[in-house]
């Protein structure tokens, strides 16, 4: 079955015409942002400029994560082990429908056990799965491979790295007066999420084939991707000095490797398996090193990585004066206040993921929109005596929603790719309305039962 190309052309034409590069959108998104906090709150224009530039460094940190997840995930991608297991995964495919669902399926798992992992993981299978099937005469759609792995992350907020659940599991959370302490068995571990999550990734993994082109249309994978070398080749030495026998020796970086995987270890141990960005980084690093031929080669894997890392610099500083901009003024405030008034008990939960949906355009973070969301639905779910954990999964769902059609964390996925925003948006937007309709049916019988 296939899906009218008259239904998707629209949207891939709308997307290839209108939609700027990531930068320009959060550039856009900045101006608008000034715009609506002087329309409906009582900012100034000089007051907004200070909340928006005090704003500007506050995600830096973040920024350097996500700088070494991309890194770490990239060198590691490019040794010659992981090499040929990736290979051996994309020769999976027999046919290109197979290839769409594969994809999109591994993206979506990897998004469940680590949001980072499954960006990184979704592009890197993407290209490969591009890779092997070029060399075996299947034809697949270049663009549409790389959308089916970001089609996947929409489970993300969905699994194990769910800021939002995690961030009401903690003892002494901000709102605990107000909720109480509410464990992962009742939101992220619950059968309905579960359940919702499997039905999601399946819609997913059965759309993607569908929206395949026609075959006059079909954009395979860059040839000049297609013959770069997969493993990065250090020229080979003889080691003369003392210094050269340092950069070739394995025993070396993977004495390194060892020392990061043993710290994981002990930090599950003391811990319990909780994962976060620093750790899912080290993981990266620690398995990168053990594997890389010497540490000289590690060097120049990463080396190889680094052009991919400039757009994450560049642009999430901007995001952080958004957000910046968005709390200080209000305007997050104002925009969950209207949502939590038009509501019922019976409908709150829909709201709650809607007023989500919307903020996330702004503030793409799922830890930053709990921290201004939460308070508010949390008040108005007591008044109305709705469940927490409903209003918590639906902020949450709401959040990885709109990531279909927001360029922020399309970033690191088309820095592996190779690809440009503009060449997989159309199919993420139809991925969109099939998911929010998914989402909207969940969160009403969630509320029902």
């Amino acid at each position: 079955m296939k899906i009218p190309s008259w239904l998707i052309r629209p949207f891939t034409t709308l997307v290839e015409r209108y939609y700027p590069d990531p930068f320009v959108f959060a550039v856009l998104m900045s101006l608008l942002t000034f715009v609506l906090a002087l329309i409906a709150t009582d900012a100034t224009p000089a007051s907004a400029l200070q909340s928006w530039g005090d704003g500007l460094p506050k995600l830096l940190a973040f920024t350097a994560q996500l700088s070494i997840t991309l890194l770490g995930a990239h060198a590691l991608a490019h040794t010659d082990r992981v090499q040929r297991f990736l290979a051996a995964v994309g020769s999976l495919p027999r046919s290109a429908n197979a290839a769409y669902a594969l994809v999109a399926l591994t993206a979506g798992v990897g998004s469940l056990i680590a949001w980072s992992l499954g960006l990184v993981a979704g592009a890197t299978i993407a290209r490969q799965v591009a890779i092997q099937c070029s060399k075996r005469g299947i034809r697949v759609h270049y663009p549409l491979l790389v959308a089916s792995a970001y089609g996947g992350f929409v489970v993300w907020h969905m699994g194990y790295s769910a800021s939002a659940a995690l961030f009401v599991a903690t003892p002494g959370h901000s709102l605990e007066a107000e909720m109480g302490i509410l464990p992962i068995t009742e939101t992220i571990f619950t059968i309905q999420n579960g359940f919702l999550a499997l039905v999601t990734l399946v819609a997913v993994a059965v759309l993607c084939p569908m929206m395949r082109p026609s075959e006059e249309e079909i954009l395979e994978i860059d040839p000049a991707l297609l013959e770069e070398s997969e493993t990065l080749d250090v020229p080979t030495v003889i080691p003369e000095t003392p210094a050269q026998r340092l950069e070739n020796m394995r025993s070396l970086s993977s004495a390194l490797g060892l020392a990061l995987v043993a710290y994981i270890a002990y930090s599950f141990y003391q811990k319990g398996f909780y994962l976060t960005l620093d750790i899912v980084n080290w993981s990266f690093v620690g398995a990168g090193l053990l594997l890389a031929r010497s540490p000289l080669h590690y060097v120049r894997l990463i080396e190889n990585a680094s052009s991919t890392v400039g757009p994450i610099i560049l642009q999430y500083p901007f995001y952080a004066g958004i957000l910046g901009m968005m709390i200080a003024t209000g305007l997050v405030t104002v925009i969950s206040d209207w949502f939590a008034s038009v509501t019922t008990a019976e409908t709150l939960s829909v709201g709650a993921f809607l007023s989500a949906g919307l903020v996330n355009m702004f503030i793409p973070s799922g830890g930053g929109q709990w921290a201004v969301q939460g308070p508010i639905f949390i008040e108005a779910a007591n008044q109305l005596q709705v469940d927490h954990s409903v209003i918590v999964l639906a902020i949450a769902y709401g959040d990885q929603w709109t990531n279909m059609v927001q360029p922020f964390w399309t970033i690191p996925l088309l820095a592996i790719a190779g690809l440009q925003l503009r060449q997989i948006m159309g199919y993420t937007v139809m991925i969109f309305f099939v998911t929010g309709a998914i989402f909207i049916t969940g969160l009403l019988l969630m509320g029902a039962g």
